[in-house]
């Protein structure tokens, strides 16, 4: 059933939420009305939020790109699937689009952001049915814990594919116990990687990605990218491994500490793929590329045509949600804003809609 309208927690300006309502928009053809189960808190929200970071669509706004749902209203045809909603979503016409680049799609629409006044910490929001991405079954797996699919971990897989990962390649994910970066490790470690470092100084956090998927961890607080080094050697030593050829790195940080790490571990035939975003410049001799053959590589968002492969992966095991998402209602976004802001979440919130 459509309801007249879509409750919901609009950012008004930078800094401010107000609960309200908003009108529900009319249909398009191939449009439907999803009953939001869940929306995941990302960085990104809160770098709308508290850092002033600009939406393509000015406040008030509702902020949330992080969807899952069910269909009510629509397409008669689609009425009662689960799904999952793309954070990212593509023309699908333009030139980017058919050439496979749709992720970075120049009209691409993006929920909490770029949708008009709609996002995701609402009671609803209508999408385009022809880019969801269906659930076919689930098993005992919470629908509303499949959102973060929606980013936290189809960009990962993004960056995997960006980076031609492949069974037996070296991986190091700078941000390991990150909300993206622990999804960055189980998505490597569950497409073959042979050997994954994680390096986080986070240490609590750091130490758990031992058991999804880490074969390796390094804290570089109050180190030089020389110790990391050695420390990198050490384990490739023991393991029988090249230390200083053909790593992939991928940088989910987005902070300057980070970056600069990144480029320093970048050795001979690597690659750095940037999955983080910061505002911070760093400097590197582009020099370097070419005596390493090495390549720097930047990777935005997921084309929603690759969403059924995450989700396969997190259905089958090779990538665990339960252990970093925990669920609370979404009223309590104000007070979970601020916990996030602040760094005292262990755990990526879902928030549940409970208007």
């Amino acid at each position: 059933m459509i309801p007249e309208s879509i409750q919901t927690w609009q950012m008004t300006e930078p800094g401010q939420l107000v609960k309200t309502r908003v009108p529900m928009p009319s249909l398009g053809a191939d449009d439907v009305v999803i009953k939001i189960a869940g929306c995941g808190v990302c960085h990104t929200d809160l770098s709308y939020f508290y850092m002033g970071v600009p939406t393509v669509q000015k406040p008030p706004l509702s902020l949330g790109h992080e969807i899952s749902g069910t269909i009510v209203g629509g397409r008669a045809d689609m009425i009662g699937k689960e799904v999952v909603v793309p954070a990212v979503i593509p023309c699908g016409t333009c030139e980017l689009c058919k050439t496979g680049r749709g992720n970075r799609c120049l009209a691409q629409k993006m929920p909490g952001n770029s949708m008009g006044i709609y996002g995701g910490f609402s009671s609803h929001i209508v999408a385009d049915a022809r880019f969801l991405c269906p659930i076919v079954s689930r098993g005992d797996t919470p629908l509303e814990h499949l959102s973060v699919v929606a980013d936290a971990v189809t960009t990962p897989y993004q960056a995997a594919r960006r980076a031609d990962l492949q069974p037996g390649d070296r991986v190091i994910v700078i941000g390991a116990a990150g909300g993206v970066g622990s999804f960055m490790v189980q998505t490597a470690k569950g497409m073959g990687a042979a050997a994954v470092i994680g390096i986080d100084i986070n240490e609590e956090k750091l130490r758990t990605m031992t058991g999804f998927g880490a074969d390796f961890v390094i804290n570089p607080k109050g180190k030089s990218a020389k110790d990391v080094k050695e420390e990198i050697k050490g384990f490739c030593k023991e393991r029988g491994l090249p230390a200083n050829t053909g790593w992939k790195i991928f940088e989910v940080t987005g902070s300057k500490p980070g970056q600069e790490l990144a480029l320093a571990l970048l050795s001979f035939t690597g690659k750095l793929i940037v999955v983080g975003y910061g505002t911070d410049e760093t400097s590197y001799m582009l020099s370097k590329l070419m005596a390493f053959d090495a390549e720097i590589i930047g990777t935005w968002g997921c084309p929603p045509d690759r969403y059924a492969e995450v989700l396969a992966m997190c259905l089958d095991g090779r990538i665990k949600l339960g252990p970093f998402v925990e669920t609370r209602p979404m009223s309590q976004i104000a007070q979970v804003f601020d916990d996030a802001h602040h760094g005292k979440l262990k755990k990526r919130v879902i928030l549940t809609p409970d208007f």
